[in-house]
């Protein structure tokens, strides 16, 4: 038993913790939990937790359903928000088949596998989070069937006695309470729309905290009487919801995207690595952008990036080099603005990240920065300029992924096949659903 483990065992006898939770994700992000009873915690270690993964979405097929759960000791936190009555402790797991290999269906190990790339290429990536999420009166909409704000407002309002400011606080309190550091937070240009940023760690330390930070915000909401969405575009009128990541790449200690003399600060390494991004941006778009409703932020303005280009501190681009410390060499990283705050984290940090090595690998050219705001431009003039749009639907995405040969590489055989299983499904629902919008419009008529 190793050190961790040993720490883990001894913290859930010294806090009296009654339950361990251990966390995973399907296909698709969503969280999935069991309660464990602590004297069963050493055997998980050691022999893991069997399961049935083929009743979890694009986990396994019905003919290899035994799967076992391994928690990874380095995650273990006690739930501050759970109380002291009854403590209780979560640990997130790796999936693993019963003969103790990694599950190919697991989003935890598409991610583990590319960082193990990024590894052998001689690279630690980093990643630093901005997530947006609406603060809703309630999850019931209006008689108009519409969500309803928690308040009105805007971007860096400071609004004494409002809940968002109290829910905002409480949430950063519970975060770091459960290890996870937090840079700063603020209201959003949207009513009721807030932005926690978590401060920077290696890429899969992030995506468990994603997975910790929308359980914490909405348990935190639900204290205090409200409902917290990461729903991609909850209001037609008000701009949707992104996970804009910055990312970088490290050689040991050294920042190997920072070049003092050279333009923008940018080395070489980086400028191939936003090259491999933006090359295949559109391949990976299903994938950042998961859902149906992702299409109306990308397409519904308020900053949304819905078009290839990459500019210096331009955020109309899909992808900016920020300056906000410009002589500071450990700063220097890429921020990507296309995840919208709905992403699995796993999956979504593993093609952006596989783009931009193969990007690396391959030496792509990185084309002009574009200093025009892209969202002003005509169709003719993105055009002459070579800018491409992003697929407009998720079934445009779709159509993109399955040609893509480094998504399928990135994602693996099961996962990029059961994940485009999932999103089909999704269009062939939503195609065939009679939207209010077309009752409203086309009723009377026709």
């Amino acid at each position: 038993m190793d050190r961790q483990q040993e720490f883990v065992l001894r913290t859930i006898e010294e806090r009296d913790v009654r339950f361990v939770r251990l966390w995973f994700t399907d296909v698709v992000g969503s969280l999935k939990s069991v309660a464990l009873a602590p004297a069963e915690v050493e055997a998980a270690f050691s022999e893991g937790l069997g399961f049935d993964g083929s009743s979890i979405e694009g986990l396994s097929r019905i003919f290899e359903s035994d799967m076992l759960l391994k928690p990874d000791p380095s995650t273990f936190q006690i739930l501050p928000w759970r109380g002291d009555e009854e403590p209780t402790s979560r640990m997130f797991c790796d999936i693993l088949t019963p003969d103790q290999e990694p599950a190919a269906g697991d989003p935890r190990n598409v991610l583990r596998r590319q960082l193990d790339a990024a590894a052998e290429m001689g690279f630690t990536c980093y990643t630093h989070p901005e997530v947006e999420f609406y603060l809703l009166d309630s999850e019931q909409p209006d008689a108009n069937g519409q969500p309803v704000p928690a308040d009105r407002a805007g971007y860096f309002d400071h609004i004494t006695g409002k809940v968002a400011q109290d829910l905002r606080r409480h949430t950063v309190n519970m975060l770091e309470a459960a290890g996870i550091s937090v840079e700063f937070s603020h209201n959003e240009v949207g009513p009721g729309q807030n932005e926690i940023d978590l401060r920077y760690a290696d890429a899969l330390t992030t995506a468990d905290n994603i997975m910790t930070f929308r359980t914490v915000v909405k348990e935190v909401a639900l204290a205090h009487g409200k409902f917290a969405t990461f729903m991609p575009k909850p209001f037609s009128e008000h701009p949707g919801s992104a996970m804009h990541t910055h990312f970088s790449l490290f050689e040991g200690d050294t920042n190997a995207f920072y070049a003092p003399n050279a333009e923008y600060n940018l080395s070489t390494t980086a400028r191939q690595f936003i090259a491999g991004v933006l090359h295949h941006a559109a391949e990976i778009t299903a994938v950042t952008n998961q859902f149906v409703n992702s299409y109306k932020r990308l397409w519904g303005g308020g900053e949304a990036p819905s078009h290839i280009s990459w500019g210096h501190n331009n955020r109309s681009a899909l992808t900016r080099v920020p300056l906000h410390k410009p002589t500071k060499g450990g700063s220097a990283r890429v921020e990507f603005r296309g995840i919208d705050s709905a992403a699995n984290p796993y999956l979504a940090y593993a093609v952006v990240i596989g783009a931009g090595l193969k990007g690396i690998q391959e030496g792509y050219e990185l084309s002009e920065p574009i200093s025009e705001d892209v969202w002003s431009l005509t169709t003719a003039e993105r055009k002459a300029l070579g800018i491409k749009p992003l697929p407009g639907t998720l079934h445009d995405a779709i159509r993109q992924m399955e040609d893509s040969e480094l998504v399928a590489s990135v994602l693996g055989e099961q996962v990029f096949d059961n994940f485009l299983r999932n999103k089909q499904q999704e269009w062939d629902g939503y195609r065939v659903n009679v939207s209010p919008y077309e009752v409203q419009q086309y009723l009377g008529a026709v």
